[in-house]
């Protein structure tokens, strides 16, 4: 198992946070803790409140000094943070449920993206309009991300069968190129994601068959740690949980700041302007009707509880539990 683990978190693309030029001191005058963060991807719009966070020196005032690392997919990253190789992961809810089902030792300590971004992307001139227009259509994706277990349960929501496509696992830059070439007919990514940086590149018009808009959401992208952190250090997660949560609202409030804080993050990332594109369209994914006005990362009971439902209906687990189980509601984001 340690072989099997040793590999799942990337060391590149780590962003040491310096809270405002202050080094690893606190805003309080204390010493700032090292602390590292694992995304579910490489860096994109999304992650923007977490550099921003950074920048704004937030989570040095609370004694964090953050170090952003890059991701290899949702369910890597759960695995990682609940062998303790990452002290804090984001990561999508489906492959957290999956994992907890599998024994793995990690909890949801506040879900963001409350609506979830999944979708299938095609260029608009491949007249997809409806699940059923998939069929006989060949799908990009990649191994490991959140999307290879919630896209058969999108295909069975809407009457189709796995056998009714034909599935390429393919690397995440492939995956754009792929589509951008005509080699695959669509991929499956978040909304906030790939769609804008296609778009940009190819010169042509996306559109998204969007999980949630037909019959399929779910709570999606979320802050987890490990239960043994959550025991051992229970003080460093409510530091965390409380930085995250003044980052996510404080970004919210300038997206622009917040998009451009995410300047030199990664090789990888997209243009500013996608950058931008792909966080605004993050912040329409927040909240449900229960969670209206309330905080970043304020979750309720019901939308869990809808949440698991919609797992075990669809096979993405086998037995549902409490939420509990998957979410530590005590040190979770309140407000």
């Amino acid at each position: 198992m340690k072989k099997l683990l040793a590999g799942l978190v990337p060391a590149l693309l780590v962003l040491a946070a310096c809270g405002g030029g202050g080094g690893t001191t606190s805003g309080s005058g204390g010493e700032a803790q090292e602390v590292t963060l694992t995304l579910n991807w490489y860096p994109y719009g999304e992650h923007a409140p977490f550099y921003y966070g950074v920048k704004q020196g937030i989570y040095s005032r609370h004694g964090i000094n953050l170090k952003i690392q890059a991701g290899q997919g949702s369910g890597k990253t759960v695995t990682a943070t609940g062998a303790g190789q990452t002290d804090f992961g984001w990561a999508d809810t489906s492959a957290l449920a999956t994992a907890v089902e599998q024994g793995v030792p990690a909890k949801s300590i506040g879900v963001y993206l409350q609506t979830t971004p999944a979708s299938v992307q095609f260029f608009t001139d491949k007249n997809i309009t409806r699940p059923s227009d998939l069929k006989g259509k060949s799908v990009a994706t990649t191994a490991g991300d959140a999307l290879t277990k919630t896209f058969p349960a999108f295909l069975k929501q809407n009457g189709l069968q796995e056998s009714d496509v034909s599935i390429q696992n393919i690397d995440p830059a492939g995956k754009m190129a792929a589509v951008i070439s005509n080699r695959t007919d669509v991929l499956l990514g978040f909304a906030s994601d790939q769609g804008p940086t296609i778009k940009e590149k190819a010169g042509k018009d996306v559109g998204y068959l969007r999980f949630s808009e037909f019959g399929l959401n779910y709570f999606s992208n979320g802050l987890l740690t490990s239960k043994s952190m959550l025991q051992k250090n229970p003080e460093l997660v409510k530091k965390m949980v409380a930085a995250t949560q003044e980052a996510w609202a404080e970004a919210e409030k300038a997206p622009e700041a917040a998009a451009e804080s995410m300047k030199g993050a990664a090789e990888q990332l997209p243009s500013p302007t996608v950058v931008l594109e792909q966080f605004k369209t993050t912040l329409t994914l927040l909240h449900t009707e229960a969670t209206k006005g309330k905080a970043p990362g304020v979750n309720s009971v019901e939308d869990w509880k809808k949440t698991i439902e919609t797992f075990q209906q669809t096979g993405i687990i086998k037995e549902a539990s409490e939420p509990s189980a998957y979410w530590e509601e005590s040190v979770a984001p309140q407000g």
